[in-house]
């Protein structure tokens, strides 16, 4: 017997396949995606065939620094380091810069990897030194005993960016094991925010222009997300990993296995994933706030931004709570429905903070006066914590670029000038001092201004973030 078919059966299957395919492949493909493992002779590769290139070979990617580079090989058993990228250090006894090509224009994340490791001539723990990115200083006195990831977001707005290395003192060393330059989606960081001053709320533009330094990326209610699940390859820890002080006796954890609808007014999966927002901890009916404290560096800016989906209602308009920030109330009655105009549809906030004295930041969810007894009183699905950049010194809080900039130009003049590109600028600025001397000799001497001989400073303010020859001219 022949098998009969229902000829709208395969048009409807391939439909259901290729929507499927559509949005597996819809994930955010960044047109910068530098990866690098420093120090090393052979590519590494990360969980979801992210692989780094030698620095030394990549194409994408150049080190400045003096002959010999110095580079590390660990000798501990690589299948007993937490990461691929452990195996190898680049050791920089003088500043250095790594230039990496950039092809979009916008915002763009930094990773740093360093994990401190011992050999014969070095000790990577004992490194002292200082990092910056343009017009940035992103770290100053840094040093570190165990393995850290330092991330950033960055402002990149010219056709390349330097990432500058500099010794602290004269018997200190720099070192990186892996770097990390991606362009971030465009509603990564928006312009505008809140800033949360004094107990008033007001607005905050100029956000763009900012440097931030990732310090917490919480996944409230739910377990940590790897890399491998996030399209930025971030790293989400649930509350028992993060160092803070939960008040939320009354409160729960939610799960949610529904579909997450992401709207074009509200968060995309670049600023969070799904599984930030299909989990929540929610606030007991019969509760009436929840928080979290934290412990940061003190009288520093930071930008807070809170992650909110609502999974848990029954119908819109059903949940209504304020939020405080150290106290102060920054938004009364809050209803997640009239934002986003349906469930489960991601949003967040942005709010500008500074710490006080002390360095607390406390974050509470409360109940609103007009939500009802057998309604959901409020949750938080994700919390982030960025460290903003002051205007006269960096993310570190303690030295200015310009400091930076003198380390380099004490420390480094003589082996930067050994280099190709400095060098040949060199070479042009010597012959046209001679060709000014020249000129001199044979005209008046009161109609030429006195040219000094040119000094290496790091380039803040043009934004191009390298070295830049500067000559100055006095009357």
């Amino acid at each position: 017997m022949a098998n009969s078919r229902n000829p709208r059966i395969l048009p409807c299957a391939f439909l259901l396949i290729s929507l499927f395919f559509s949005s597996s492949s819809a994930l955010f493909s960044p047109s910068d995606n530098h990866l690098i493992v420093c120090g090393s002779s052979s590519p590494a590769t990360l969980e979801g065939h992210r692989v780094f290139q030698p620095d030394a070979t990549c194409r994408y990617s150049h080190l400045h620094s003096y002959d010999p580079r110095i580079s590390l090989s660990n000798s501990a058993d690589s299948s007993l380091l937490p990461s691929p990228l452990h195996g190898a250090a680049r050791v920089f006894p003088r500043p250095a810069s790594y230039e990496f090509h950039i092809k979009e224009k916008g915002a763009h994340l930094i990773r740093l990897h360093f994990y401190p490791f011992s050999s014969s001539e070095y000790d990577l723990s004992s490194a002292l030194f200082h990092v910056s990115v343009g017009e940035f200083s992103l770290l100053a006195n840094f040093s570190t005993s165990v393995p850290v990831l330092k991330e950033f977001i960055v402002q990149i707005d010219t056709e390349s960016i330097f990432i500058n290395f500099i010794p602290a003192q004269d018997n200190t060393i720099a070192f990186v094991n892996a770097i990390e330059v991606i362009s971030a989606p465009t509603d990564l960081v928006l312009d505008m925010g809140s800033l949360v001053k004094s107990g008033q709320v007001e607005k905050f533009e100029g956000l763009t222009k900012q440097a931030f330094e990732t310090i917490h990326r919480v996944n409230m209610g739910g377990s940590k997300v790897t890399p491998f699940n996030d399209s930025l390859w971030r790293t989400w820890l649930p509350e028992n990993e993060v160092s803070v002080k939960l008040d939320a006796s009354d409160s729960e954890t939610k799960s949610f296995s529904g579909r997450i609808n992401y709207l074009k007014s509200g968060a995309s999966r670049e600023v969070a994933p799904d599984n930030v927002y299909q989990s929540a901890r929610v606030m007991d009916k019969s509760s009436h706030n929840m928080s979290w404290e934290f412990s940061l560096r003190p009288e520093n800016r930071y930008l807070v931004r809170m992650h909110f989906c609502d999974i848990v209602s029954m119908a819109l308009n059903e949940m209504y709570f304020n939020i405080y920030i150290n106290g102060y109330l920054v938004n009364k009655d809050f209803d997640l429905s009239y934002v986003t105009g349906q469930l489960a549809a991601p949003y967040y906030i942005d709010f500008v903070v500074d710490t006080n004295n002390s360095g607390s930041l406390q974050i509470t969810i409360g109940s609103s006066d007009i939500s009802k007894p057998n309604w959901v009183h409020g949750l938080l699905n994700g919390l982030e914590i960025f460290k903003m950049n002051k205007t006269d010194v960096g993310l570190d809080g303690e030295i200015p670029i310009g400091l930076l900039t003198e380390s380099m130009v004490r420390r480094g003049v003589g082996e930067f000038l050994m280099s190709l590109p400095c060098g040949f600028a060199f070479a042009v600025l010597l012959i046209t001092l001679v060709a000014l001397v020249m000129k001199w000799r044979t005209e008046s001497r009161t109609s030429l201004p006195l040219v000094h001989l040119p000094s290496v400073v790091l380039d803040g303010k043009s934004g191009k973030g390298g070295y830049q020859m500067v000559s100055k001219v006095e009357i």
